[in-house]
C-alpha cells in the first residue's frame, strides 16, 4: 500500500447538490421549490407559526398565568395543632408520626404548619417549618431541628497562586 492508494472512505465526500443549474443537472428550472406560490418565491422562508394570514395558533390561544414548577418539592404537611396530643419531651419524627397514626402516607420530607395551639413541650425534627409554627414550639418549651437539608453545590475555592 502506497500514499496514493489512500483515498476517503466511499459516500463520506458527498457533494453539495447545485440547484438552478440547468434541466439535465436534476435541479434545474425551479430548483425544488415547485411551481409558483409563496414558498418558491425569493426572501421565503414564511417565519414560525405563520399559517397563511389566519389567525395563528399561538395567538387563539389565551395567555398563561402561571406554569408549574418542574422541580417543586413535595412536602408530607402537618398542623401544630395535631402534635398537642403527644407526650411531653417525646421525639417527633415522620416515621414516629406514621406509628402514632397522625400521618397516614409518606409524600415526602416533613413540613410542620403553625395552625393551632401547642402546650406540650416537644422535640421535633422536620425537613422544614414555618415561622409561627417554629415560634409556637418553641414558646411550649419544645425544640426545633432541620434535617435532610443538602447544602446548595459551590465550586471549590481556587488554588492557584496569585503574584504579589
Amino acid at each position: 500500500m502506497r500514499i496514493e492508494d489512500v483515498g476517503p472512505k466511499a459516500g463520506s465526500k458527498k457533494r453539495k447538490r447545485r440547484t438552478g443549474r440547468g434541466i439535465s443537472a436534476g435541479q434545474g428550472a425551479s430548483g425544488g421549490f415547485g411551481m409558483r406560490g409563496q414558498k418558491s418565491r425569493s426572501g421565503r422562508p414564511t417565519r414560525p407559526g405563520f399559517e397563511g394570514g389566519q389567525l395563528p395558533l399561538y395567538r387563539r390561544l389565551p395567555k398563561l398565568k402561571h406554569f408549574t414548577a418542574i422541580n417543586r418539592k413535595e412536602y408530607t404537611t402537618i398542623n401544630v395543632s395535631k402534635l398537642a396530643g403527644l407526650d411531653a419531651n417525646s421525639q417527633v419524627t415522620l416515621e414516629s408520626l406514621m406509628e402514632v397514626g397522625i400521618v397516614t402516607s409518606n409524600d415526602g420530607p416533613l413540613k410542620i404548619l403553625g395552625d393551632g395551639d401547642l402546650t406540650v413541650a416537644l422535640v421535633v425534627h422536620a425537613a422544614a417549618f414555618t415561622g409561627s409554627a417554629k415560634q409556637k414550639i418553641e414558646a411550649a418549651g419544645g425544640s426545633c431541628t432541620v434535617v435532610g437539608v443538602k447544602e446548595p453545590w459551590r465550586r471549590a475555592t481556587s488554588t492557584t497562586k496569585t503574584s504579589a
